[in-house]
């Protein structure tokens, strides 16, 4: 039962962020980003959030830094929107899976 709150609690939160990126946020050193999961602490003092971002190393890092930025923006819409006993920190981190995905798939794609 607690195990099925807290992937609730992931999504919603993984949904207002999504939200929120989609067309609040006016850094230009936001690139194409996409949050991808959310694992929230059981005592909710802390959300580790993943995202990927569309484009090169250089497009991730300043993403990264934007989102940072935007750490206590983000924090506040998380605690308006959702009924929380108290708001996660938000820890921001790449999520490799997309780059581990296309690696695989051209390494398939080489002849032999």
């Amino acid at each position: 039962m607690a195990g099925e709150r807290m992937r609730r609690v992931d999504e919603a939160i993984r949904q207002v962020l999504a939200d929120a990126l989609a067309g609040e946020l006016s850094d230009p050193r936001f690139g194409f980003i996409t949050v991808t999961d959310v694992k929230t602490s059981p005592d909710l003092h802390a959300a580790r959030v993943f995202v990927s971002v569309l484009g090169d190393a250089d497009a991730r890092t300043d993403s990264l830094a934007a989102l940072g930025s935007a750490h206590g923006l983000l924090q506040g819409r998380i605690a308006s929107e959702l009924s929380l006993k108290r708001t996660p920190r938000l820890e921001f981190v790449y999520d490799s899976t997309t780059d581990r995905a296309l690696r695989v798939e051209s390494l398939l794609r080489e002849p032999r």
